[in-house]
């Protein structure tokens, strides 16, 4: 009888988590589709590799640094819809805007860029701490990963539309036909709002999905959660912007203007899929996931920068799609299992502030060896990620023994 008292419950939070990656499905359409064409929007613009890479690097470093204080102000206030709903209205109308800049304006596209990213550091830690709640019912890789590979279904779905629009543009001015592709995804962008809003009715406290766990305390830095970050501050500083990716390929005409949101739209199908599949691993065997995702994606630079025809670029690219899947599924789902609940949004804050730091360090410093070096770029590519993997292998062990000392004293 418990059991089937608790099915409806645990329903509704299967439900929720569908409803949240339906949200990101439309927002990802947005923003990814207009990724695919970025690097090589800008470079038309003027814009250097170096520019690029800075540019890219600085939109993340902003997107993760204010989640530090949009998470606390998340733990504080408990108002998570609010700061989700506002950071997603940021979030995506910032894409349609870019429709605006005159040619040559790359400098007021970047702003723009930036001015996006700021959405998604306003909506991120309560988004995924209201997502935890629900996962909390299902199991925190799996229910990342659901609403990673929705998500991802959507950044599939957004270079399509690119692809679409460039093609029915063709014969006109570049430029031009991508203002068009941005403005296009503004139908996304709308979308978004009115399916965030319903969610918003339909699941109005989804902290009532995950039991008190009793922690009142203030947010305590735990030994794995250092380790944790310090592991993943080496994956972000390696693995490289797509755009950077994007302009090597038109660099290097491994594909055309028009085909070229084609090659992210097949990143992030794979991105999807490797979601899904580290997901439901990471509920069953943990951190140490983390391992075979990091080996598996860090050579991904080797393939797509020594490339001597586009198979061997695909093929990097389908690997910088695994560890993209890996990031956006059980890195998130890591935190939920080392941090409390009481304390999650500082935590996702916490977290992605210094994963935003390296990365976006890490972009400056590759966009610049691009214009130097492209073999020192590879090298310091795949090093740096792969110094990360003992570093996971040390936080699954730190995991494992504070999660014992909690037992111990509960029992």
């Amino acid at each position: 009888m418990l059991g089937n008292s608790k099915k409806p419950f645990k329903n509704k939070a299967f439900a929720f988590i569908i409803m949240m990656g339906v949200v990101s499905l439309f927002s990802d359409m947005t923003h990814e589709g207009a990724n695919s064409i970025v690097g090589a929007y800008l470079s038309l613009s003027g814009a250097s590799a170096t520019a690029i890479g800075f540019v890219s690097g600085l939109g993340v470093f902003v997107g993760y640094s204010l989640r530090l204080l949009s998470g606390f102000i998340a733990d504080k206030t408990k108002k998570y819809w609010l700061l989700t709903v506002v950071g997603y209205i940021i979030d995506v109308f910032a894409i349609p805007a870019l429709a605006l800049v005159p040619k040559g304006g790359w400098i007021v596209a970047c702003i723009i860029m930036v001015i996006q990213r700021t959405g998604k550091a306003l909506k991120k830690p309560a988004k995924n701490t209201m997502v935890s709640f629900a996962a909390s019912q299902y199991g925190q890789g799996k229910g990342f990963a659901i609403g990673e590979f929705m998500d991802q279904f959507g950044a599939f779905l957004g270079p399509l539309i690119v692809f679409a629009v460039l093609l029915l543009k063709k014969n006109g001015d570049l430029f031009s036909a991508y203002s068009i592709c941005f403005a296009v995804l503004g139908i996304p962008a709308v979308i978004t709002i009115a399916l965030l809003l319903f969610a918003k009715k339909a699941y109005p406290h989804p902290e009532e999905f995950e039991k008190d766990s009793g922690n009142h305390e203030k947010f305590k830095l735990k030994k794995s959660f250092i380790l944790y970050t310090i592991g993943i501050s080496f994956v972000a500083f390696g693995f490289i912007d797509f755009p950077l990716i994007t302009l090597h390929t038109v660099n290097n005409a491994f594909m055309t203007d028009e085909t070229l949101p084609l090659l992210y739209s097949g990143a992030m199908a794979v991105d999807a899929v490797a979601a899904l599949f580290f997901g439901r691993i990471f509920d069953k065997y943990g951190i140490k996931v983390l391992m075979l995702s990091t080996l598996l994606a860090a050579p991904f630079a080797m393939l797509v920068f020594f490339a001597g025809s586009s198979w061997i670029l695909f093929a990097g690219v389908a690997l910088w799609g695994i560890g993209m899947g890996a990031q956006e599924s059980i890195l998130k789902a890591t935190v939920s299992v080392i941090v409390p609940k009481e304390n999650r949004s500082s935590g996702f804050g916490i977290f992605e502030t210094i994963f935003g730091l390296f990365w976006f360090i890490g972009s400056w410093a590759t966009g610049a060896l691009y214009d130097i070096s492209i073999l020192w770029l590879v090298i310091v590519s795949v090093a740096v990620q792969f110094i990360a993997i003992p570093i996971f292998y040390l936080t699954s062990r730190a995991a494992q023994r504070e999660r014992m000392i909690v037992n111990q004293g509960q029992n």
